[in-house]
């Protein structure tokens, strides 16, 4: 199994658009073969504070949207970025002003897991 992650840094004032485009999606990938589930994780910006020995808030911090889509194989994933579906998924473009820099894409395997499905 993999998981893919697109880690997306969204504009201040665009997070509710971007979600927006989540919520409404047209789910074709959920139909892709080997395709497992999907994840839209927001930024929590906190940070744990050592002399408190608690979390604050952390203004400053750089929050990244995760998209996460977890693949029974890398080839599983690989055919759905080469399918029409994808294609269309990917069509509608959100404006440039919406993020605050580029998307970078991370792949893991996953050697372990304590899901009971697993």
């Amino acid at each position: 199994m993999i998981v893919v992650t697109n880690r997306i840094p969204v504009a201040e004032g665009y997070e509710i658009d971007f979600e927006d485009r989540f919520r409404n999606r047209v789910h074709l990938v959920d139909q892709s073969p080997g395709f497992i589930r999907n994840e839209v994780h927001r930024p929590k910006s906190v940070k744990f504070d050592h002399e408190t020995g608690g979390w604050i808030e952390d203004p400053d911090a750089q929050g990244y949207y995760e998209v996460k889509t977890w693949w029974r194989s890398m080839e599983d994933f690989v055919a759905w970025t080469q399918s029409e579906s994808f294609a269309k998924a990917h069509s509608n473009r959100p404006p440039k002003e919406m993020f605050a820099g580029p998307s970078k894409l991370l792949v893991h395997e996953v050697f372990l897991s304590t899901d009971a499905d697993t």
